[in-house]
């Protein structure tokens, strides 16, 4: 990133980024097609054509990245280097007020079975109204020199932030990301995290006896201990003015994380286009994020992400008759729905400029982009491309 910021220079050139969170996908069964190959998407093959396309991989081979490190990778920030807790983007998302000191962490509201075992990590993916509820019931559960805070974040998503003295957020995960085990004990990764973690078990443990009779929500697990840390803006490291087009709290966290202006944008996808075409005028980078893919591939419903791609396809003409100087269209990993989950397979990759010099891909889907001229390439390489094809880049050395 230093690199790029010493190159970065101030023009006219806008960008959009089109993030389709968990785009990339696998062959159904049935068809051999996956999610991307059957959606009916002409607007997108014709940027396809037009443009130059690839395979983004989010970490590298192998390894499956979470919503957090997969962004941060778009934005060009390397995910090894800038580690940041689910807990600071779910607090960031819905304007905590954060306390030096404070330790976040992301909770989700689950089922578990009389044995304790879980059967479904999202309790049925309660209503956000259900989620405040609880979180009200939670609230009570303090402990001497620390303040344990909760806050709804949306559906089964909540926020617990602990205050206090001398607390450590080297802390692991108590949500196992599986079904058909029990919560984990909430590990100290660090002698001088001990007492923090014994204080979180606590709190976990008088939780699990206030939601004892509710049902499904009647367990949580934790994961994503951390503090506020500091990142450099884009605007300080790449001279943007840059806007976020999001509506799920943790990317609109993680967005002002990196010094993103965050909008209000409704909640549809015709809304959020709109949205973005509201603020065009104003900004030279324009980041525009689709929830919709992800949560039905974590679902395993593939016609209903099928259906979430045509919906951006259908919306897509009018990010194009704004006639920016680049269009990128990606995800921040892949979400297969025969799978249920993150998965490690490179997303599909495109790039729209009239400077670009476009190759052989006639459609946007895994397949073509895995033919694309832009080959194989690491996520942390998009901003430089989008940057230089924007002339945002000036030249290097004599």
């Amino acid at each position: 990133m230093s690199q790029i910021s010493q190159l970065a220079v101030t023009s006219p050139g806008k960008i959009v980024l089109i993030v389709m969170d968990g785009l990339g996908g696998l062959p159904h069964p049935e068809t051999g097609k996956t999610e991307l190959e059957t959606a009916q998407t002409p607007h997108l093959d014709k940027l396809a054509k037009e443009g130059i396309c690839g395979m983004s991989e989010p970490l590298g081979p192998g390894l499956t990245p979470g919503s957090g490190p997969g962004h941060l990778g778009l934005f060009g920030y390397d995910p090894f280097a800038f580690v940041i807790g689910r807990g600071i983007l779910e607090a960031l998302g819905i304007d905590f007020p954060l306390e030096k000191g404070d330790i976040a962490a992301r909770g989700n509201f689950c089922t578990v079975d009389n044995k304790g075992v879980i059967t479904d990590r999202r309790a049925g993916r309660i209503s956000t109204e259900v989620c405040t509820k609880l979180c009200e019931e939670l609230g009570g559960i303090n402990f001497p020199g620390v303040k344990a805070l909760v806050a709804p974040v949306e559906g089964h998503r909540f926020l617990l932030v602990l205050r206090g003295a001398s607390l450590n957020p080297d802390l692991a995960d108590s949500d196992p990301q599986q079904v058909g085990v029990a919560p984990k004990e909430v590990a100290a990764l660090s002698r001088e995290a001990e007492a923090t973690a014994a204080v979180v078990n606590s709190w976990i443990g008088k939780a699990r006896g206030v939601l004892a009779d509710h049902h499904p929500a009647n367990m949580v697990v934790l994961r994503g201990f951390a503090r506020l840390p500091h990142l450099p803006s884009m605007g300080e490291s790449y001279k943007l003015n840059p806007v976020a087009i999001a509506t799920y709290p943790m990317y609109r966290g993680l967005a002002r994380l990196v010094g993103m202006k965050v909008v209000d944008c409704g909640r549809s996808v015709e809304d959020q286009f709109a949205a973005l075409a509201k603020h065009y005028a104003g900004h030279d980078f324009l980041f525009l994020h689709i929830k919709k893919t992800d949560t039905a591939g974590e679902d395993g419903d593939f016609q209903r992400k099928v259906k979430a791609i045509e919906e951006v396809d259908a919306a897509l003409p009018r990010v194009v008759d704004l006639k920016p100087d680049v269009i990128v269209v990606t995800g921040d990993h892949s979400t297969p729905a025969v799978m249920k989950a993150h998965s490690w397979h490179p997303v599909p990759f495109l790039l729209h400029s009239p400077l670009c010099r476009p190759d052989d891909v006639a459609e946007f889907s895994e397949r073509a982009c895995s033919k694309g001229a832009l080959g194989r390439f690491p996520a942390l390489d998009i901003m430089p491309l989008a940057l230089a094809h924007a002339q945002k880049l000036a030249k290097f050395g004599a």
